[in-house]
């Protein structure tokens, strides 16, 4: 059963409307993309384009030369790429010319004047909901003068904010976005890719219908803040004159539980440097989840399993978890990472002793096969996997207890060393005939793991965490900061990780995903996602 996108698109080609399905994604350069963008591009990409054969440009919404930066060209282009998206790239700024013609013929039919007005003087005579708005002294202002005023703008002569070019639809009208809306404003800032050239900059309503136009986009799909915006769209094309225009049509945009999805916040905690980066694993972009071990083909699976719908709504963050995990299960290689170490030495081995383990490589993947690990005479376990007390139901080692140590032997401990009441290193005994893939004449309930002291390698683990707490959806962010958003764990590891390649994902055995950092030098590892699905399906 298809989404309501597709019935339109489906209906629209069955009745002749359209010939070939043309779609874009049109982000603005002023940040990286987050996870709300994915949903936009795989639904203009694969949900429309792809599925019935058509095209998706990649369009930069450039016309805001103060807040954009060549820098996120580069990386929105990278990103969009690495999601699976192929196409043209198109710049919003390549039509300033087409623009400012059409700004002239609104002018010259008299749908379009200059305003000399203050931006709280506009808001006071815009009206309200309930009350219409007023006209301004200049709405009646004669056709010539406002076409030398506008040019005026265009030539550099007046100031930045001094006179604005406006619509002149209907002040009465319910819909406020109609009542004459601001087109055109002064810029005198450099354009990173038509430099100072112009003086004058569209506003978004009146470039976005000129861009599609030009293009000759067949659904402009957007997210429903934008429905309120569609009789201005629509108005546009039609008072400029552009014959078979394209439509918009809109869906609810993603909001994802303990998930900032606000560029403009984004941008503080960036700015703030609460973050290290747009790319920092923490957040929530695109670039972040990429170096966070998230891959394209998760992302694609979570736009999908969510849908498209009229309506806003919130997203459980366990399912974009889900979807990860599910991929990672099935595909990452295990290995044994011990967090917190704990040295635990075994007794009745002697010194220098070696024996090799065999460990399968992915439960989930028989053809993966086995791996070899050394077990030797000290090894590290998870200070976590002893205790001296243990609560009821542990099953882990404990003083004269015993306990599996992962594809090896069945140990009990003997004795241990301890320091201000805290264990420093713990001695234990191998229970002969106990190595895994036999018959062991002893049982042990618990299984943990471990790694070998004189062949293993310390790498950096860091445990990412949600940027919010649960809970307090109606207070402000700076109040639900999560202070353990990042957790930093210097560890020991088997040696296999020294070969690890930047994204490369493995399953740190009882402690969840993890994938090597794509910027770090050093070996440093970014827990994806936890081993428990706490998603309710």
């Amino acid at each position: 059963m298809g989404n309501f996108v597709e019935d339109i698109i489906e209906r629209d080609l069955k009745e002749g409307k359209v010939k070939g399905i043309v779609t874009r994604f049109p982000p603005e350069p002023n940040g990286c993309l987050h996870i709300g963008h994915a949903k936009a591009i795989c639904l203009n990409y694969y949900g429309t384009a792809v599925k019935y054969g058509g095209k998706c440009n990649l369009r930069f919404d450039d016309t805001n030369p103060v807040k954009e930066d060549e820098e996120f060209v580069e990386s929105i282009i990278d990103t969009v790429k690495w999601l699976g998206w192929k196409g043209d790239i198109y710049y919003a700024s390549d039509y300033f010319d087409t623009m400012y013609e059409c700004a002239v013929k609104l002018i010259k039919k008299g749908k379009a004047y200059v305003d000399d007005i203050t931006p709280e003087k506009m808001k006071e005579l815009r009206g309200t909901l309930t009350e219409a708005g007023k006209e301004t002294a200049n709405r009646n202002r004669p056709i010539e003068e406002s076409l030398q005023l506008f040019e005026d703008m265009k030539n550099g002569k007046v100031a930045d904010g001094a006179l604005v070019l406006r619509a002149k639809i209907d002040m009465a009208s319910p819909n406020i976005n109609m009542r004459d809306p601001i087109i055109y404003r002064v810029v005198r800032a450099r354009h990173h890719r038509q430099g100072d050239k112009w003086c004058v900059y569209p506003m978004y309503d009146f470039a976005h219908p000129l861009e599609d136009a030009v293009e000759g986009i067949t659904h402009s799909l957007c997210s429903l803040e934008f429905e309120d915006h569609r009789p201005l769209y629509d108005w546009v094309l039609k008072e400029c004159g552009f014959e078979n225009p394209p439509h918009q049509y809109e869906f609810a945009r993603l909001n994802i539980e303990r998930t900032i999805m606000s560029k403009r916040y984004l941008k503080k905690l960036v700015d703030d440097k609460t973050v290290d980066g747009w790319d920092d694993p923490r957040m929530p972009t695109l670039a972040g989840l990429r170096r966070r071990g998230y891959t394209p083909s998760s992302i694609r699976e979570f736009c999908e399993r969510i849908g498209v719908a009229k309506a806003n709504s919130l997203v459980e963050e366990g399912q974009l978890e889900s979807c990860i995990r599910e991929e990672l299960n099935a595909s990452a290689p295990r290995v044994m990472v011990v967090l917190d170490p704990l040295e635990l030495v075994i007794t009745n081995v002697a010194e220098g002793y070696e024996e090799q383990c065999e460990l399968e490589i992915n439960p989930s993947d028989k053809a993966a096969g086995t791996r070899k690990v050394t077990f030797g005479k000290r090894l590290y376990i998870e200070k976590s996997d002893f205790s001296l007390n243990p609560p009821p139901k542990y099953h882990r080692l404990t003083k004269g207890g015993v306990v599996r140590l992962k594809g090896a032997y069945i140990i009990r401990c003997t004795e241990t060393e301890e320091e201000n009441g805290e264990v420093k290193r713990v001695y234990a005994e191998i229970i002969e005939g106990t190595k895994s893939g036999g018959d062991s004449p002893v049982k042990a309930k618990g299984v943990i793991h471990w790694v070998n002291a004189d062949d293993c390698i310390d790498i950096e683990a860091r445990l990412y965490d949600y940027l919010l707490l649960a809970g307090g959806e109606d207070k402000d962010f700076s109040e639900r900061m999560n202070p353990n958003s990042l957790i930093v764990k210097q560890a020991k590891a088997e040696k296999i990780l020294e070969k690890a390649k930047p994204c490369e994902s493995f399953q740190f055995m009882r402690q969840g995903y993890f994938c090597r950092d794509l910027k770090a030098k050093e070996l440093v590892f970014n827990r994806t996602v936890g081993l428990k699905d706490g998603f309710k399906k």
